[in-house]
């Protein structure tokens, strides 16, 4: 005889159910937004490092089902290696803000070099889009999502339609690409909570440092700071220190790894450290 499930299990079940349902329902609206502004042709990925597409409630990728692509030939969603490829895609991991494709390049609201840069690689494949719209949707732990909005008409004038409606466009992805994720992958555990001794130990790791020179910056010892390393990496659940320094950066405790990146308070060591 089967067992019934838990409360907690239930909950979590219907929960899920429940949150997928909201899922289909900003894809609807992804499209009708898509539509209104003469962009009708949708993709979307809820995790571009995923080669599992997003999925309705009946367990078919709503690439199938409610987003249509230029070339319907184009199964983009089966192809593992797409996301690899794709200029849009690989665009979304230089860009966080919403960005447009036209005329062959890609462009902002104001300079991005690092879309220049994307651009000057060489002829992008556009897969038969004339313009387009993408809004990359970054997430806590380092899940990145996309949406992108297109149509196969080259004079369509993106750069107004974006003007208008890149905010827009951008929370949409946002809250679709967070309420999606939350369904396959959500936890009801909070964030680490670091020590201010421990993120500065990894913002010194960050950027290069020894456990010695550490030791001798922030003026411990250097048992003290392996200890402070060691228990970071315990609270970011994750292994050694080259893992911890990622998850730490991926969730804003130490910011940029460049120079500078570990100024602090350097002090003389205390009696307890």
């Amino acid at each position: 005889m089967r067992a019934l499930a838990t409360p907690n299990k239930l909950a979590e079940v219907i929960g899920g159910a429940r949150l997928l349902t909201d899922a289909e329902a900003l894809a609807r609206e992804i499209v009708r937004i898509g539509a209104q502004i003469g962009l009708p042709y949708v993709a979307a990925a809820a995790d571009i490092s995923s080669t599992t597409p997003p999925t309705g409630p009946d367990g078919r990728p709503f690439a199938e089902t409610l987003f249509h692509w230029v070339d319907p030939d184009l199964r983009y969603w089966e192809d593992h290696g797409f996301a690899l490829r794709a200029a849009f895609i690989h665009a979304s991991r230089a860009c966080s803000e919403p960005f447009y494709f036209a005329g062959g390049r890609f462009a902002s609201w104001r300079p991005n070099r690092a879309l220049d840069a994307i651009t000057a690689e060489g002829p992008i494949d556009t897969y038969g889009v004339g313009a387009a719209i993408v809004a990359p949707a970054y997430l806590p732990g380092g899940v990145i999502g996309a949406v992108v909005w297109a149509t196969d008409d080259e004079a369509f004038d993106v750069a107004d339609a974006f003007a208008r409606h890149a905010a827009e466009l951008h929370v949409l992805a946002l809250k679709f690409v967070a309420t999606y994720e939350e369904t396959v992958a959500g936890s009801d555990q909070p964030p680490a909570r670091l020590t201010r001794r421990e993120i500065q130990c990894l913002k010194w790791a960050a950027a290069g440092k020894t456990d010695a020179e550490i030791a001798e910056l922030v003026a411990i010892s250097l048992p003290t700071v392996r200890f402070h390393v060691t228990n970071a990496a315990r609270k970011l659940r994750v292994t050694g220190r080259s893992q911890a320094i990622q998850r730490a950066a991926t969730l804003g405790y130490i910011g940029s790894t460049g120079a500078g990146a570990a100024s602090g308070p350097v002090r003389s060591k205390a009696p307890s450290e």
